[in-house]
């Protein structure tokens, strides 16, 4: 085995509590669980799960200073994310969607997996403001629409295919509403506009925009999922911001607290 004369760490972050699996000098295991949160003992359950089984093993107090020394490598799992979504404790967070769609998420596909019940309970939104974005995007299908070309652009997807800007970025309009936002409290952005798997331009000047107000974190559905049906691809970037902001900060957390753990020469 590697390294067999240093520690090896495992660690299970979760909710309510923390297992950390050490392997030790000498292939000798040490399993401890920890409350994931206890604050009035510890700032950080993994940490202090290695302080504690470092201490034991080796007979030396590392109150302050933990001896990195004797590590060979951890490593974390966590449910971070998946608690902060059933526990809803994300970020706040807006939907910015094409002008016309504000309820489509809310809507979703309308699947009815037991088509008989008089009682359909439905998943709330992560989202609490929307933004109505006025842009539009809509496939060139030839023979097939009677529609005017001439006066819109037309652009080519990165998928091949042939689309019509018959409605371009209305950025005076976003910009007053992306002020809004920021007054209200918003942390984070889903920004999901139509054809945007294959037409991306929009979304990502509206990404642009919004960074420049220094929200935390803004998700653009064509990066987080480039596939086509909106709602499925909505879902999966409404929760892409409604979290990375929660796993951010506590990634930082975990940085501040790795700082502490001082490498002895």
């Amino acid at each position: 085995m590697e390294n067999d004369d240093k520690f090896g760490f495992a660690i299970d972050r979760g909710g309510t509590f923390t297992d950390v699996f050490a392997r030790c000098p000498g292939g000798r295991v040490r399993v401890i669980k920890l409350l994931s949160v206890d604050s009035d003992k510890y700032d950080d359950a993994p940490r202090e799960g290695i302080r504690r089984i470092l201490e034991q093993e080796t007979g030396h107090p590392m109150r302050d200073v933990v001896d990195t020394s004797q590590i060979s490598w951890i490593r974390m799992g966590t449910t971070v994310a998946t608690n902060a979504l059933l526990e809803r404790k994300g970020a706040k967070m807006a939907l910015l969607i094409n002008e016309g769609f504000k309820d489509l998420l809310y809507i979703g596909n309308q699947a009815r997996p037991n088509i008989f019940d008089l009682e359909i309970v439905k998943p709330g939104v992560l989202y609490s403001k929307v933004i109505e974005v006025k842009c539009r995007v809509v496939p060139a299908l030839p023979g097939k629409c009677s529609l005017d070309h001439g006066r819109w652009r037309k652009v080519k997807g990165s998928t091949g295919e042939d689309l019509f800007v018959i409605q371009e970025l209305d950025e005076e309009a976003l910009i007053s509403d992306l002020e809004r936002l920021k007054e209200d409290g918003i942390q984070s952005l889903a920004v999901i506009l139509a054809h945007s798997y294959s037409f991306g331009e929009h979304e990502r000047r509206v990404g642009e925009l919004a960074k420049s107000f220094d929200f935390l974190h803004v998700s653009l559905s064509h990066e987080v999922m480039p596939m086509t049906r909106i709602v499925p691809r909505g879902f999966t970037t409404s929760a892409d911001a409604y979290l990375t902001p929660h796993i951010q900060n506590y990634l930082h957390v975990c940085s501040v607290i790795r700082k502490v753990f001082i490498t002895a020469q």
